[in-house]
């Protein structure tokens, strides 16, 4: 009767596991199968989850050139979204890698053909979307509101002809046009929103290149008369722009997130645990406010020369740099990005050791060089430029254009007998001396330690190896910021 029993109930143990096993495989379909219907898009996506991430060491993040996710100002790289996934990267030991979208058309089509880990722009959970690709955890909370421009002589307007020249309610919109960019969520809610009111709202879709930032101008300008944007997007647009209304909501509150492919459910996973933790940071909400809820510096931007969404423009330098880096036959904005290292473009800058101008240039090398006044912006370059190009031609051993470039840079911070010994070091230890990054580079940090400059091959002895090293990656890495946001232009 026992031995019965404990068959009945193993037989009963392996239904319900079966069943279970059966449930759990019916759930990781779901992402590829809804209601019968195969999802080809997701089932045809990248199978690239964290592990590939990981082993390759890189985070791809897809992002939107504008005013507050991704931009340059005064020769730094700037933005919400920027400064989060910097914060991202470092918290999984990742190099970030930036793609800037051309086209909010496509960035579904970028991320699930792999070529991206992330879609790193704030966008509305909305069911429609889930079809293709998952949310991470939401980021904030925003509503969508009416941009629409006041009369030009609205200070003078009494608030009652005020009122009866602009937009008060949603039902005002119908039988009128509204401008929104295509396969937007505002597209979704403007459609949502004339079957509740019950009437027709004409929808004038727009190019997907635009950003919200610049449909909003577009409003200001008066080339069109309406647009939906996300609040948060709105206030900061409108603090220059007083002649701007929207105080009148769309729709109630919604998610705003990231997007990730459905089958990378690891890399969720810790994005939104990440994100979870972030949330409760006071960090998270300093940068937030800092982009989009601090108007004073989004006026002076904006205002600035230097702010790359008004100009082509890196900093007042800029002609000089190129004037100057025609003999290195380097890219301007590489020497451009190596100035705002050395000095943040500020002639009188001075360092502990010394250092002063642009290119903060030492006083024995300043009296070599010929400079008389070493904060004059065309003697600084000039000499510097000059310096670059004598180390340069002493490199003639290195083959690569970029690691010969990078040698060069490494030398003008910490002293080319230095680098010299770092090499020797490289072959020493098995390593290739014309080889910087993963060769010579670690044997400059290697000479922070005794048991490495006091050995007999070295001839220069210690050296601060993390600054050369730090020096070059930065220089490199704004470098690749500067390509995505000024033209390299056809040099004269």
């Amino acid at each position: 009767m026992l031995f019965h029993t404990k068959k009945i109930l193993f037989t009963v143990f392996t239904i319900l596991f079966f069943f279970s096993t059966c449930q759990k495989k019916k759930q990781q379909k779901e992402t590829i199968k809804t209601k019968g219907v195969v999802n080809e898009i997701v089932a045809n996506s990248s199978d690239r989850d964290l592990k590939d991430i990981k082993k390759d060491g890189i985070l791809k993040a897809l992002v939107v050139y504008s005013s507050t996710s991704y931009f340059l100002y005064k020769g730094q790289p700037m933005g919400f979204e920027y400064e989060l996934l910097q914060r991202l990267a470092k918290h999984l030991n990742l190099k970030l890698e930036i793609v800037v979208s051309d086209n909010l058309d496509t960035q579904f089509e970028v991320l699930n053909r792999g070529d991206v880990d992330i879609i790193a722009h704030g966008m509305t959970i909305t069911n429609q979307r889930k079809w293709e690709v998952d949310f991470t955890e939401h980021l904030f909370l925003t509503k969508q509101v009416l941009v629409q421009k006041k009369p030009d002589n609205y200070r003078t307007m009494s608030w009652s002809n005020l009122q009866k020249n602009v937009i008060d309610d949603p039902l005002d919109l119908i039988g009128d046009t509204v401008s929104i960019r295509k396969n937007s969520s505002y597209v979704e809610r403007i459609i949502s929103l004339a079957n509740e009111i019950g009437g027709e709202i004409y929808i004038d879709t727009l190019d997907s290149k635009l950003s919200t930032g610049e449909i909003i101008d577009m409003v200001v300008e008066g080339s069109i008369k309406y647009t939906i944007a996300d609040e948060n997007l709105a206030k900061i647009n409108a603090s220059s722009n007083p002649i701007l209304k929207i105080d009148v909501p769309i729709s109630f509150s919604q998610r705003i997130a990231w997007v990730t492919r459905k089958k990378a459910e690891n890399f969720r996973k810790v994005v939104n645990e990440w994100i979870l933790s972030e949330r409760q940071n006071l960090d998270y909400f300093v940068i937030y406010n800092k982009y989009f809820k601090n108007k004073r510096f989004f006026k002076r931007r904006i205002k600035s020369d230097y702010y790359s969404l008004k100009n082509n423009q890196i900093s007042e330098y800029d002609d000089l740099i190129k004037e100057y880096t025609k003999k290195l036959g380097w890219d301007w904005r590489l020497l451009a990005s190596q100035i705002y290292q050395e000095s943040k473009f500020d002639p009188n800058a001075k360092s502990w050791a010394g250092a002063k101008g642009l290119m903060q240039i030492m006083p024995p090398t300043a009296e070599d060089l010929g400079i008389t006044d070493v904060t004059d912006p065309v003697q600084s370059i000039r000499g510097g430029t000059t310096y670059l190009n004598q180390i340069y031609d002493r490199f003639t051993d290195i083959p690569n254009e970029i690691d010969r470039i990078k040698f060069t840079l490494a030398s003008f911070n910490c002293g080319y007998g230095h680098v010299r010994d770092a090499q020797r070091l490289a072959a020493a230890n098995q390593l290739n001396p014309l080889i910087w990054e993963d060769n010579v580079d670690k044997m400059l940090l290697a000479l922070r330690f005794p048991k490495n400059y006091n050995k007999p091959i070295i001839k220069y002895g210690y050296v601060r190896g993390t600054e050369p090293f730090i020096y070059v990656e930065q220089i490199f890495d704004r470098f690749q910021h500067y390509k995505q946001f000024i033209d390299q232009e056809q040099q004269k």
